[in-house]
Formats: C-alpha cells, structure tokens, sequence
C-alpha cells in the first residue's frame, strides 16, 4: 500500500517531499545526471578523404556528450569552416552522483556538489507507517531533503486482538524497510537515527521481528519510549510556534499511540521546543488499535461518541492535563497537530483535488472550520470516504478514529485555533541529530569567514 504523501517540494529548509513512484514511493535518486541521446545523419561524401573527416566530426560529437561534466552544457556545434576543437579528455567525478543533493532552483550548480556536504538520515516505522528521511543541514536550524520514502505498511494491523505482530503486516514492512536499506546504503550517512515505536512496543514478538529486520533488510532499528517519542514530534514542529505564542498543546495520533506535549513559550525562549514541555503524556490508543476496538467502515454518530468517551476518559487519568490553564483562555494559545488525521482533515477543508503538502503545511483551521469537516465525514458512508482524494482506501477506515481522539484532545484543552503540521518525529530526529553534531555551528562560523 502506498502512503498518500506526494507533492511536496523536496527544496524547502526543513520539510519533506516525498513523491509517489511504480516502486511504491521510492524516487529517482537526486543529482543523477542522464546523459543525452547522440543524434544526426550521416554525412555523404564523393571521396574516401570526405568519409574520413565526417566520422571524425561524429566522433567528436560523441565524444563531447559522454564526457560533459555536470552543469556544464556540451559546446555547440562548429561551423564547417572554423578548424575543430580538440576533443577534451574524460573526467571521473570526484563523488558519486547519487550522493549529490538535488540542485535548488535558482542556485548555482557548483553550490550543492560540495564532496563535503555531510548528509543525515531519519526512519520512523510506526503501527501504521514506515517512513525515511534524508537531508543535509541548510541555514541554523533548518535542513534541506534530499531523498525520502514513504509507505503505509500497517505493521500493528490485528495487534490489540492478538498482542503480536502478524506475519503478513511483517512481510509488509520488511518490504518496505528492504527499500530504505538501499537508500542509505547507496550514500555516505555521516549520521542516523531507525526508530521503532509502538507497534514494536508493545507487540510479544517485538524484538523478534527486528532481528529478522537486521537479517533481512540490514538495517538495526530501536524501540524508543514513549517520552522520548513525544520530545521527538516537539522537536519536528518547533519552526510551526511562533514568537508571540505563549502556549500550545502539540500532540501527534499515531497508529497504535497518541503522544501530548503541553509547552509554555510565555517566559522565554530556547532554540530547542522541547526544553519547554512542561508535561506529557502517551495514551496508548491510535487510529488502528481504536478503529480495530470500535469499527472503522461503518460509524454511526453513536459509535463515534463512544470513542470521544473512551479517549476522554484516558485524558481524565492524565495529572498535568492543567499545566497550561493561565494561558489556555488567552489568545496566544493553540493546538498544534501533527498527524494523518489532521493533515487529512486540512486536504478535505480546502477540497484539494489530490493532496497538497505545500497548502497543508503550517495551515491555521479555526474551531468551527474543525467542527464542520468532522461532520461532514461522519455523513459520508466508507465508500465516500474512499472516494476523497485526501482519504482513499488506505485511511478511509481510521479518519473517524483519528477525529474521535481529536475531538477528545479539544474537550480538556478548547482552543480556537489549530495549526496543521504534515512533519514529525523524522523531522524531529534530522534537527537533533544536526545540532548535537554541531554542523550548524560550524556553518555559521564559515559563513561570517567569507
């Protein structure tokens, strides 16, 4: 099954592209250079002196096309009465092509094939998704993409019934994860970071699975904790706060988990989000493990209340619920999301054809706007819910869910306003992995020597 993330600018500092492809999400690796077909006739000539020189000319002309370096453009054809250049000797790169950054639109060429460039890597396979990124630092605190991957693979798909992981949603990920493997192998990682959460959490044969993950794919993956899960997705939205917020409540619903960051920004600032959380929370309910308990197809407006309720009653148990309370009425206050349900629910607001990372991200929706679009997917049937171009088949049956435990986030802390992030833990990795590498410190200092 293919993730519906397509579209996104793979340019922009800190955000992810990830475009569909026939290998179900994999792309063509950036900075590749494909060489142009040789073309033109042959030459006719009365005298065997003519044949000669019309090869010679055809094999210069070979000869400049397969050597051309990159950013360089061929040299135009010579006039038949100029005397011909001589041909210029081949040239071996000094770096693979495919660990080239793709070139920025309007820069210069030269500036994204530095050998040097150091290149870092995030993977997130969650209960519902397995998802890579890759980027190389930009300006402090902000990097640029330049590869990813993204593929819905269900991983804890019959998990709440079961406890284990089933074989089919295994192979399903191995799969995919046989795919970043290639990627991250195929360039020179300076560092990464390959994160389990809570699917392989809480799974039985967990920590089996991700040793057949290091046989299979390569690749060694850790379970990383709640906590941390939730410091990760503060650490992939800090761009989305803004200066004159005093507070927000971030959270992140996940496939089999929901994380809750409540931050106070009100006294003062930190480069780093998340050493402003002043209380968290995981629940350990998500769109596949609520959807599974409830039903997803078919949800009537009773079955809905029902899972508001039943998140709600988990938020009820949660005791720093209220360490927000002076700034919650105050109007630099707002919810932050970072989920498939909110992205999906900002794609059916503004009835995008096909979903549109660049509209969606970063996008203000007011309390009456959210209110309207959850009505209006609990009046639609499954096979409407398929037919929307920001749902499909692969969310149809967990949007509900996913509103369900939005709409029980928005009962404790009522905000009227909520801004839309389609980023995350993956960005949330990328960003503390540069810094504590140091690279854009090292970039500033270069930047005031020249």
């Amino acid at each position: 099954m293919k993730d519906r993330e397509a579209g996104a600018s793979a340019s922009d500092a800190g955000v992810s592209g990830e475009g569909a492809s026939p290998r179900g999400g994999d792309r063509p690796r950036p900075g590749r250079q494909v060489a142009a077909q040789a073309g033109g006739g042959h030459g006719h000539g009365d005298t065997a002196q003519h044949k000669g020189k019309a090869r010679k000319r055809r094999k210069r002309r070979r000869g400049r096309k397969v050597f051309a370096r990159d950013g360089v453009q061929p040299a135009a054809e010579q006039k038949p009465a100029a005397p011909p250049p001589p041909p210029r000797p081949a040239s071996t790169p000094t770096q693979p092509q495919h660990v080239q950054p793709r070139p920025v639109q309007g820069m210069p060429q030269r500036r994204v094939a530095e050998p040097d460039t150091p290149v870092f890597a995030a993977l997130d396979l969650g209960t519902n998704n397995c998802r890579l990124l890759v980027a190389v630092p930009g300006r402090p605190g902000q990097f640029r993409v330049v590869d990813a991957f993204s593929r819905i693979v269900r991983l804890g798909e019959g998990l709440t019934a079961s406890g284990r992981l089933g074989r089919p949603a295994m192979d399903r990920a191995v799969e995919a994860l046989k795919v970043c493997g290639d990627k991250l192998r195929s360039r020179k990682i300076r560092r990464a970071r390959l994160i389990a959460t809570e699917a392989c959490r809480s799974a039985e044969n967990g920590a089996e699975f991700l040793h057949r993950v290091e046989r299979e794919a390569g690749l060694k993956l850790e379970i990383i904790d709640r906590r941390t899960e939730a410091r990760l997705a503060v650490s992939g939205c800090g761009s989305l706060v803004e200066r004159d917020t005093d507070g927000v409540v971030l959270f992140d619903i996940g496939g089999g988990s929901s994380e809750i960051a409540l931050i106070d920004v009100s006294r003062h600032r930190s480069p780093r989000l998340a050493n402003h959380i002043v209380s968290w929370t995981s629940l350990p309910v998500g769109v596949v493990s609520l959807a599974e308990r409830f039903g997803g197809r078919t949800v009537t407006r009773e079955i809905f209340a029902a899972m508001v309720e039943d998140v709600a009653a988990r938020l009820r148990a949660f005791d720093g619920r209220d360490r927000l309370n002076h700034i919650v009425a105050s109007p630099k206050f707002h919810l932050l999301g970072t989920s498939g349900t909110v992205t999906t629910l900002a794609g059916v607001h503004l009835e995008l054809d096909r979903y549109d990372r660049r509209r969606v991200d970063g996008l203000w929706m007011d309390g009456g706007s959210v209110d309207r679009m959850i009505d209006k997917l609990l009046g639609w049937d499954f096979h409407q819910r398929v037919a929307n171009p920001c749902i499909g088949a692969d969310r149809a049956d967990l949007v509900l869910a996913g509103c369900a435990i939005l709409e029980a986030i928005r009962g404790v802390w009522p905000a009227n306003r909520l801004r839309v992030a389609d980023r995350g833990l993956r960005e949330g990795i990328l960003s503390e992995l540069m810094a504590d590498d140091g690279v854009w410190r090292r970039n500033r200092r270069n930047g005031q020597r020249g």
